[in-house]
Parts: C-alpha cells; sequence; structure tokens
C-alpha cells in the first residue's frame, strides 16, 4: 500500500514515525488531492524538487478539514525516512526558506534533543519573511526565526504535537552542549568596544600640575597672616545719638506755638461733631455795611 512506512525504518520515540501525526489528521492526508497526486512514489531525491515548489508553511484549514502541502510533504518523509545528511542538507539550505523549514520540522519531530538545539538553534539568526496559512485558510505574515522559536518552545505547530524536548540547562549541566552564544551579544560587545575606544580619543591628556610648596616646621610655627583689607567685613554704621541741646531747641519749639495745635484740633472736634455744616454755609459772604446799602 502506498501509505505503508516503509520496511526498513526505524521507530522513534517508541512507536511508527507515521503515528507522530495524529489519526484524524492522517487519514484527511491521504484522503487529500495533492497527496494522491504530488506524493505519490516519491523518494528522498525527489522530495527535494516537491519542496522547493511550496508558498507557505500550515497545518489543515477549512471546515473540512483540509490539509496543506507542507503538512503532506512532512508526513511524507516520516513514511520514507530520509536519512540524517539529508535533513541536514535540507536545514543548511539558504536559497530556499520552505525547504529549510520542511528539514526543521522534521528534525524537530524525529531528532534528539542535543541534535534539535545543535541544528535549530543557527538559524534564529534567519529574518527572511514567509507565509503561514491558519485554520481559516487566511495567510498570515510571519519569519523563519519566529516559526524555529514555536518548534523549540512550542506544543503543537501545523496541527500536530511535538515530542517533549529536553530543557536546555539540563544539557549543559549533563555537559551534553555547549553554552549558546548569540549573534546579538557579540554585536554588542562590538558596539560597546567601539564605544570604549571612542571615549578614550575624546578624552583630553591630563596635564601635570606642579605640586604646591610644602611648608616646612619652621613655617608651620609662625603665625600666619592676617588677611588683606578686602576680605574684612565692613562695620555696620553706629546710629547718631541726639544731643542734649538739640532736644532743648525741640522742646522749646514746641512750647512756643500750643495755639496753633490747640486751633487745629478744635476744627478737627467740630468737623467730626457736624459733617454737614460744610454744606450749608454759602458760598459767597457779604459784610453788616452792603445790607444796609
Amino acid at each position: 500500500m502506498a501509505n505503508r512506512t516503509v520496511k526498513d525504518a526505524n521507530s522513534i520515540h517508541g512507536t511508527n514515525p507515521q503515528y507522530l501525526v495524529e489519526k484524524i489528521i492522517r487519514t484527511r492526508i491521504y484522503e487529500s488531492k495533492y497527496w494522491k497526486e504530488e506524493c505519490f512514489g516519491l523518494t528522498a531525491e525527489l522530495v527535494v524538487d516537491k519542496a522547493m515548489e511550496l508558498k507557505y508553511v500550515g497545518g489543515v484549514y477549512g471546515g473540512n478539514i483540509k490539509p496543506t502541502p507542507f503538512l503532506c510533504l512532512t508526513l511524507k518523509m516520516l513514511q520514507i525516512q530520509p536519512e540524517k545528511d539529508i535533513i541536514v542538507e535540507f536545514i543548511k539550505n539558504e536559497d530556499f526558506k520552505y525547504v529549510r523549514l520542511l528539514g526543521a520540522m522534521y528534525m524537530r519531530l524525529t531528532g534528539t534533543s542535543v541534535d534539535c538545539y545543535k541544528y535549530l538553534e543557527p538559524l534564529y539568526n534567519d529574518y527572511r519573511k514567509i507565509k503561514s496559512q491558519n485554520r481559516n485558510g487566511e495567510f498570515e505574515l510571519m519569519h523563519v526565526d519566529e516559526f524555529i522559536d514555536e518548534l523549540l518552545h512550542g506544543e503543537r505547530v501545523c496541527d500536530i504535537i511535538l515530542p517533549r524536548l529536553q530543557k536546555r540547562q539540563v544539557l549543559e549541566e549533563a555537559e551534553q552542549l555547549d553554552p549558546r552564544i548569540s549573534a546579538l551579544e557579540e554585536d554588542l560587545d562590538e558596539v560597546e568596544s567601539s564605544e570604549d575606544e571612542d571615549e578614550e580619543e575624546e578624552k583630553p591628556e591630563r596635564v601635570q600640575t606642579p605640586e604646591p610648596h610644602r611648608r616646612s616646621y619652621r613655617d608651620m610655627d609662625r603665625p600666619r597672616r592676617s588677611p588683606s583689607p578686602r576680605y574684612r567685613r565692613s562695620r555696620s554704621p553706629r546710629r547718631s545719638v541726639p544731643s542734649p541741646r538739640r532736644e532743648r531747641e525741640r522742646d522749646r519749639h514746641r512750647s512756643k506755638s500750643p495755639r496753633r495745635h490747640r486751633s487745629r484740633s478744635r476744627d478737627r472736634r467740630h468737623r467730626s461733631k457736624s459733617p454737614g455744616s460744610l454744606f450749608l454755609q454759602p458760598y459767597f459772604c457779604f459784610s453788616t455795611a452792603d445790607v444796609l446799602h
């Protein structure tokens, strides 16, 4: 039968390689038109040609659960089980990004934890755009590094449940993996080193100032000079104290004009008692002699 796994295929994770895809999705792939027409009789060498024709990635879509060509080729590779060297060449292919993603998907399903970290982590430096088809059949924009991050940290990619992956920290402690060095860290180190060099070039050279004159023990015994007169504080001017002679003259001047003060006080009292008297006075005054005439 065309849907059976090859005879000399090895079991992966203790089961048939095709069983890594769920049965419902697997039967939909067997019934699809692309599987019957394009995937029939494919070998490891012919899968490359079909992978170069891929235009997008995805799982199943639509109400009838139709599989994408990317998912069909993934199941076909699980069925024929190509050698590891072919899969590594798929991953290292830089000309066709969907061929690289197909090899990464197969490596994540069949490879060990060490192989997944070893071959997939370098793809974080690939920032090319790719198209992804969702369950509604709509296309979305993604990048290669985003797809690789889902493979290493997600539970389901393209509607396939991924096998359990051991944590990288455990593998580093067991000395099976070297610590990962990101390409961004190297760029940051280069930028910091260049900034430090620029700062050193901008700094002016320090001029060595002569040492101040040191005082001897004899100078310490001498009394210090008083500060210069310009730094002395100005004394506040003294207030002038009036002499007793001036006080006497003021008292005499006050005693000479008591009537003036009294008249002023009477006028003030008169004004305060009759505020409207000013308005009752006529504007013109006539003498008695003028009235008699």
